[in-house]
C-alpha cells in the first residue's frame, strides 16, 4: 500500500488567524477567554484551547458582564454584536476576512436594489451570521429541489451569494436551477467560495485519479471537510471523513493499492501526520507528497491585539517566574 499526501491540505489562512487570536488573547488577558461558538470546527483544536482556558458558548448570557469575548472565524450577525456591546463585553473579532467580505456584499447589493438568494447550509453558524445581516431581505436556498417553490422576489435585479465552505459542484446545481427559474439572476462579481475551499477540492479531484481510497481528515461539523469527501466520491474514489487515526478501520483501506490523504481547512497537520503514521503501521511502504497547488495567503490579526501582545512574557515564562 502506498500513500499520497496531497497538498494543499489542512489549515487555511482564516483558521490560522482565528487560532492565533485565541492564543494571543490567552497570553494577554489570561484565562478564561470566552469564544462565541467553536473558534473553528475541529474537535482537536477546540479541546486543546479549552484545556488552555478558552470557554466556548453559543449563548452570550453565559458570558459574565465585562469579560473578554472572541467571535469565531464563522462570523456573527449584527444582533450578536449588539448584544455583546449591551453586555459590556470586550470583543475581539476573529471572523475570517472572506466571511466579512460576504457580509459587506450583502449590504452593497441591497443598496443597489437587488434581491438576494443566499446558498448555504441551514443552521450552519456562518449561514446564520450572514442571513442576520438582513434577515427580512434574503432568501436561503439549501438544495436545488427547493427552487421550484421559491416565491418570485419583487426586485427587478436578482443576485446570489454563497456560504464560503460549500462544494463547488454542489453549489453549481443550485445556481443552475436558480438561473432557470429566474432568468434575470446575475452572477456575483467574485467567487464567494474561498480560495482554500477551491484549492482543496481541486487537489482532491486530482488525487481521486490516482488513489483507490481517500481519507479526509476533519470533524463532521466542518462543512468544507464534508464537501471534500463528497467531491472525492463524485470523482470515483472510496472516501471517508475521519477525525483522526483512531477512526481508521481495516475495511476502509482493504485492498487499496494507493490511499490518498487530505484534510479540511480546520484540521491540524499533526493529526494528518498521525493518520500517516497509522497507515505505516498498517503496511504502507511509501509516502509521497502530491502537491497540486501552492498557497501563500496570510491574514493579519487585529492590530490592537498585536500591540497588547508585544513585549509581554509568555505563559511558559510566567509559570517559570512563579515557580522560582
Amino acid at each position: 500500500m502506498n500513500v499520497l499526501l496531497v497538498g494543499p491540505r489542512g489549515f487555511c489562512a482564516g483558521v490560522d488567524r482565528a487560532i492565533e487570536i485565541v492564543e494571543m488573547a490567552l497570553e494577554i488577558y489570561g484565562a478564561p477567554i470566552y469564544v462565541r461558538h467553536e473558534i473553528i470546527h475541529n474537535e482537536h483544536v477546540v479541546s486543546r484551547l479549552r484545556n488552555e482556558g478558552a470557554i466556548f458558548t453559543d449563548d452570550l448570557a453565559d458570558v459574565p458582564t465585562g469579560s473578554n469575548l472572541i467571535f469565531s472565524a464563522h462570523g456573527v450577525s449584527p444582533a450578536v454584536r449588539t448584544e455583546a456591546a449591551e453586555r459590556g463585553l470586550n470583543v475581539i473579532d476573529a471572523t475570517c476576512p472572506l466571511v466579512t467580505k460576504i457580509h459587506l456584499e450583502v449590504h452593497k447589493f441591497l443598496k443597489r436594489g437587488y434581491g438576494i438568494f443566499f446558498i448555504g447550509h441551514r443552521g450552519h453558524v456562518e449561514t446564520e451570521g450572514t442571513l442576520g445581516e438582513a434577515p427580512d431581505r434574503m432568501t436561503l436556498v439549501t438544495d436545488e429541489s427547493e427552487v421550484p417553490d421559491l416565491a418570485d422576489p419583487p426586485e427587478e435585479k436578482l443576485i446570489f451569494l454563497t456560504q464560503t465552505t460549500l462544494s463547488i459542484d454542489e453549489t453549481q446545481g443550485i445556481v443552475d436551477a436558480l438561473k432557470c427559474r429566474f432568468p434575470r439572476l446575475e452572477m456575483p462579481p467574485n467567487e464567494d467560495i474561498c480560495y482554500a475551499t477551491q484549492n482543496r477540492q481541486d487537489a482532491v479531484k486530482a488525487l481521486a485519479a490516482r488513489a483507490d481510497v481517500i481519507l479526509v481528515v476533519g470533524s463532521r461539523t466542518s462543512s468544507n471537510s464534508r464537501s471534500l469527501r463528497q467531491v472525492a466520491q463524485a470523482h470515483g474514489a472510496r472516501a471517508y471523513l475521519i477525525d483522526g487515526a483512531e477512526n481508521i478501520t481495516d475495511d476502509m483501506v482493504a485492498d487499496a493499492a494507493t490511499v490518498g490523504v487530505t484534510a479540511g481547512a480546520s484540521a491540524p497537520e499533526e493529526v494528518v501526520q498521525g493518520v500517516v503514521a497509522d497507515l505505516r503501521r498498517r503496511g504502507a511502504t511509501d509516502v509521497e507528497e502530491f502537491i497540486v497547488r501552492e498557497e501563500d495567503v496570510a491574514f493579519r490579526v487585529p492590530p490592537g491585539l498585536v500591540e497588547l501582545y508585544k513585549g509581554r512574557p509568555r505563559r511558559s515564562e510566567k509559570a517559570a517566574l512563579a515557580a522560582a
